[in-house]
């Protein structure tokens, strides 16, 4: 079965709730214990999800006494496959995608050896479509995305 990590799961309703905080002017950067406290992810999940995410360039800290995180890039801009990656490392079904296939014991005999490479390319693919924008809407009701706001 293939399967997304808790932590990447977690990394997406991070950003998304950042990205939500950023909408409000005058939220600025968010801490590692507000945003476990309004996602329900425990603090130190949180924190071991923003340090991967700041590496990554997916979001900036900012230290000091008013430090905490902030976007780096709009959610339209950043793809389920970008998250993944941060968090887990390069996407890849077999050892033989992530390039580790010396360790295999039947690599001369595979018939299917490189094979896996269109798995993994449609895959990957397929998650640099999808936005954090698209899953962000994807949890809003259909009525209400298409009410104004003056509705």
């Amino acid at each position: 079965m293939l399967r997304v990590s808790k932590l990447a799961d977690y990394a997406v309703v991070v950003l998304v709730k950042l990205a939500a905080d950023n909408d409000c002017v005058d939220c600025g950067v968010q801490t590692s214990p507000s945003l476990a406290a309004s996602t329900g992810v425990p603090e130190p999940t949180v924190a071991k999800v923003l340090k991967a995410l700041s590496m990554s360039g997916l979001v900036l800290s900012q230290r000091g006494a008013r430090g905490g995180y902030r976007l780096q890039r709009p959610l339209e801009t950043i793809s389920i496959a970008e998250v993944i990656a941060a968090i887990d490392g390069p996407i890849a079904l077999t050892a033989c995608v992530d390039g580790a296939s010396s360790g295999c014991e039947v690599q001369r005999m595979c018939a299917v050896h490189g094979r896996w490479d269109l798995v993994n390319d449609a895959i990957r693919d397929a998650l640099n479509r999808i936005t954090l924008s698209e899953m962000r809407a994807a949890g809003i009701p259909a009525f209400l995305r298409t009410l104004t706001p003056a509705e």
